[in-house]
């Protein structure tokens, strides 16, 4: 063999060793027999760094604040609200987190690109005509201004699970600046464990408080649309028509609400579309509504205060199926056994979303249910 073939015989190796080499550690490749730092979520077809699950949740969830937090909240005293918390712990667990969203619809809700192009209960398409109606006649689209002024709110979502009954938390839910309550939840005769405080409830056309005498004083009445025929039951209770055509899906619904049409807001649907889709991920499903892709509304309102309140508590969340005959909610006397397998939710996925919330220590949970 001649001199310069042998030469290149020797070198040729070398260099394609050198180059996987030097490659490797340029690109961050893995080395032979080592597991990748990136895998493939088949799910979203996309590529995922190991330190995040596939939703984009840091793996490793802390409650510790970390040096850059210790430094801007570490020094505040104990009780003190606490400016921009909840978006900041939800941002370093969850990077892809944009604080500012708009709480309820007002009259510029067209220019919502997240949502427009979406049916009901993921957007509004279809409804802009008579959404736009509704509000025109509103006028009002924030929390008032007592609360809209305020440089930091504390909000506590109160859940209906039977887990508040007997824990006389009554006075401290009633401390928060902001208490969001669901559905038909009553608060007369339960003041002692579930408070007497309502700022806002949220609920749907079959949700709603079917008694008008039952409701609170001086509290929001908040419209979440799951269907596009939702917001024609909304125009008949802002205008006082006389109820038609808007029969309930699984129950009646409330034929009244005892609300002027200043008081009542509709809920910005992009919450119920990142709970469902970004936060639990709920198939897609080409963005209607069907089978387990719909998250409840306790969890849409703490997406929603998320984004609108500076620290978030929750008391009266969380299912316990090793109770069989725990009450299922505070008000009455159905049991846990009574749940059955939801067609909408998927409960096992969204308690995995609310325990990194927990973990992580971006909301607290008052009754330990989570």
């Amino acid at each position: 063999m001649k001199p310069t073939h042998m030469l290149l015989f020797v070198l040729c190796p070398t260099l394609v060793l050198g180059f996987i080499y030097y490659s490797s550690r340029k690109l961050h490749l893995p080395a032979w027999g080592q597991k990748t730092q990136l895998e493939t979520d088949s799910t979203a077809g996309r590529l995922v760094g190991s330190v995040y699950d596939k939703q984009g949740f840091l793996l490793q969830l802390d409650a510790k604040l970390s040096p850059e937090l210790t430094y801007k909240y570490g020094n505040l005293s104990e009780g003190v609200c606490k400016p921009g918390f909840a978006a900041a712990k939800m941002k370093a667990i969850y990077p892809k987190f944009l604080k500012l969203v708009p709480m309820f619809l007002d009259r510029n809700f067209k220019r919502l690109a997240k949502v427009n192009n979406y049916l009901p209960p993921f957007g509004f398409k279809t409804q802009e005509r008579i959404i736009d109606n509704i509000l025109s006649y509103t006028k009002n689209y924030g929390l008032g201004e007592p609360l809209d002024s305020l440089s930091c709110k504390r909000c506590i979502i109160v859940g209906n699970g039977g887990i508040l009954s007997n824990k006389s938390l009554g006075s401290r839910i009633d401390e928060y600046d902001v208490v969001v309550r669901l559905n038909e939840a009553p608060v007369f005769g339960y003041d002692k464990d579930v408070g007497s405080k309502t700022t806002l409830r949220i609920t749907y056309p079959e949700g709603a408080i079917q008694k008008p005498d039952v409701y609170e004083r001086d509290s929001l009445f908040v419209f979440s649309a799951f269907k596009p025929l939702d917001f024609k039951w909304l125009k008949q209770m802002v205008f006082k028509e006389k109820l038609k055509g808007t029969e309930g899906f699984w129950k009646s619904v409330a034929h009244h609400v005892p609300r002027e049409a200043t008081e009542i807001r509709i809920l910005n649907p992009f919450f119920i579309q990142e709970a469902a889709f970004q936060f639990i991920g709920l198939p897609f499903n080409n963005g209607l509504m069907g089978k387990g892709n719909i998250p409840t509304l306790g969890t849409v309102a703490i997406t929603m205060a998320l984004h609108n309140c500076d620290e978030v508590a929750v008391a009266g969340f969380g299912y316990d199926m090793n109770t069989p005959h725990a009450p299922l909610h505070y008000y009455e006397t159905v049991k846990m056994s009574a749940i059955k397998e939801s067609w909408t939710h998927n409960i096992a996925r969204e308690k995995e979303f609310l325990r990194k919330l927990v973990r992580a220590n971006v909301i607290a949970d008052l009754t330990n249910g989570i």
